[in-house]
């Protein structure tokens, strides 16, 4: 007979990190988390060396080196857009009402397949 195994006491989180913690500006950082993600990915899927890779996005490599390691501050979300575009990335923004009226609207990533 199987055993059944019990979970620790556990909360489920909310799906963001940052506000699970109590951040400020939880979606934000979210959102330029996941950028950060696309470009690290790019980057690599590119086999191209920071040196390079901050030459293309026009930032010192120590600045670039930084942000990969989660500096968030060194770059807005739109500089983190037109990093990726540099990259021969689309960015897409949609902008439609939020399904449940009377709460606020939320940022959400979508990578492309």
């Amino acid at each position: 007979m199987m055993s059944v195994k019990k979970l620790p006491a556990h909360e489920v989180g909310s799906g963001n990190i940052f506000a699970d913690l109590g951040l400020p500006n939880a979606g934000e950082h979210q959102l330029k988390a996941a950028l950060i993600v696309q470009l690290k990915r790019v980057i690599a899927e590119r086999g191209l060396t920071q040196v390079s890779a901050a030459k293309l996005v026009e930032m010192k490599q120590p600045d670039l080196s930084k942000l990969m390691r989660g500096e968030f501050r060194l770059a807005s979300v739109e500089k983190l857009m037109r990093m990726l575009t540099a990259f021969d990335q689309d960015v897409e923004i949609t902008i439609k009402p939020h399904r449940k009226r009377g709460e606020a609207g939320r940022i959400t990533f979508i990578p492309a397949a």
